[in-house]
């Protein structure tokens, strides 16, 4: 049964040349930092951040017994395909790996993964809060240690609604209210963009609704349940059809060049963004000179019971490839967990921190972000969604789910189906698939 769950993983994956990455304790020309210490253990990282190799040199300059070898193996997809390659291979995998929290299963269920609660997962539990822990963990076993996150906010321009004499929306209601009086005022753009492809975007404001969408723990791999045609998730794709409908948001694909380009021109005056959204905002080009930008807290359905969602995060897994587990988890553990790391990732890379020791700094709370004005956004807004995040269960075959998502929202905004319609659809293929791929549906 197993072999078929794999089979399947496996095959969601695009062909690709696998890199060889250094094993344990074995020098790799190819490392792309400097190693400090040829007679120490290495450990070979495949990571996508920016401004990494500072944080590489700073763990090696500060750990005699064991030295990073880093090497970027493209981002996202790119580097997954890579892994996947690997993997069945069996050789060729680093030995620690940035992925993100939402395919740690799809991983994990191939056993490319080291469980890390033998090799001290616990010790550092209590350094992260609740929610980024459970996006780490399945059942009893911990696949990775948490890196960055993105707790959701709404990031907007001031001066449009200013001009327009419209109120910072609070509520989803308040939102829609917005988004018609922006309209009936006769303004170039509009309020903001709903992205058929928005995937972890979509799915973040499902769960805001109350959707889980998945049942599933790593101890019993050939279980699954599913449940994205629920009330919550029909209540709000049925919202957004309606301002689509309207013609009062958008439907741009995400991170297009067009999309970038509207972000910062001022066609969409508010962008409902993760805590990383500022860093992406801020460093797009051909931004307006004079827009001003400012940061609220994600609208609510219900004010008096806010919800916090997450869009996006990032991890430090050990692979199953690694010959030296323990002085990989050492660098999974370790090479974010110090403030100076944190500050190059803050201040250089944009990073939202999961680690509490900085997250619940003084300096990170009072941060003051140029961007914006100088507004405090960590303390307003991002802090507060932090906090709030109970964490999420992802699917073993997430990116499938996501790209099942995106074709069923896309066929709503091109009037081919209903809100609803779409999402049992999209309960429908999943079941399928699920079943083609050998799981059993609780």
């Amino acid at each position: 049964m197993k072999s078929k769950l794999l089979a399947g993983a496996a095959a969601t994956a695009v062909a690709a040349v696998a890199l060889t990455g250094c094993s344990g304790g074995e020098p790799e020309a190819s490392c792309t930092n400097k190693i400090l210490n040829a007679e120490a253990t290495q450990v070979s990282v495949w990571a996508w951040y920016p401004a990494f190799e500072e944080v590489v040199d700073l763990f090696n300059e500060s750990h005699d017994d064991v030295q990073i070898c880093w090497t970027n193996a493209g981002q996202g997809n790119d580097e997954y395909t890579k892994f996947s390659t690997a993997i069945e291979a069996g050789s060729g995998a680093p030995d620690v790996i940035m992925l993100e929290s939402e395919v740690l299963s799809s991983f994990s269920i191939r056993d490319a993964l080291v469980d890390l609660t033998e090799y001290g997962a616990d010790d550092v539990a209590a350094d992260y809060t609740e929610g980024a822990w459970k996006d780490v963990s399945s059942g009893d076993a911990v696949y990775a240690i948490p890196v960055d996150g993105g707790p959701m906010g709404m990031l907007y321009r001031q001066d449009i609604l200013d001009q327009y004499g419209i109120a910072v929306p609070t509520t989803w209601d308040e939102f829609a209210a917005a988004a018609q009086a922006l309209k009936d005022a006769g303004a170039p753009g509009v309020l903001a963009d709903f992205p058929t492809n928005g995937r972890a975007y979509n799915q973040a404001l499902f769960a805001q609704a109350g959707s889980v969408p998945f049942e599933y723990d790593n101890a019993k791999p050939t279980e699954i349940g599913i449940d994205v045609n629920d009330q919550g998730s029909k209540d709000v794709l049925a919202y957004w059809e309606g301002l689509v409908d309207a013609g009062l948001v958008a439907t741009d694909d995400a991170f297009t060049a067009d999309y970038n380009t509207k972000l910062v021109d001022g066609s969409y005056a508010i962008y409902v963004a993760a805590a990383w959204g500022p860093g992406y905002l801020g460093g797009l080009s051909d931004a307006d000179a004079d827009a001003v930008w400012k940061a609220a807290p994600v609208p609510q359905w219900d004010p008096a019971n806010p919800v916090q969602i997450n869009w996006g995060g990032s991890t430090f897994a050990v692979t199953s490839q690694s010959k030296n587990p323990e002085a990989a988890a050492v660098v999974a553990k370790e090479v974010f967990g110090t403030e100076e790391a944190w500050k190059i990732g803050i201040e250089q890379a944009a990073l939202f921190p999961l680690w509490k020791p900085i997250l619940e700094s003084d300096y990170f709370r009072d941060l003051e972000y140029p961007f914006f004005g100088g507004q405090q956004i960590n303390k307003d807004v991002f802090l507060p969604a932090a906090s709030g995040y109970a964490g999420f269960t992802f699917s073993p075959f997430q990116n499938y789910a996501y790209d099942q998502l995106t074709e069923q929202q896309f066929a709503m905004v091109q009037g081919e189906k209903d809100s609803a319609t779409a999402l049992d659809d999209l309960q429908s293929s999943l079941e399928k698939y699920a079943t083609e791929q050998g799981f059993t549906l609780k």
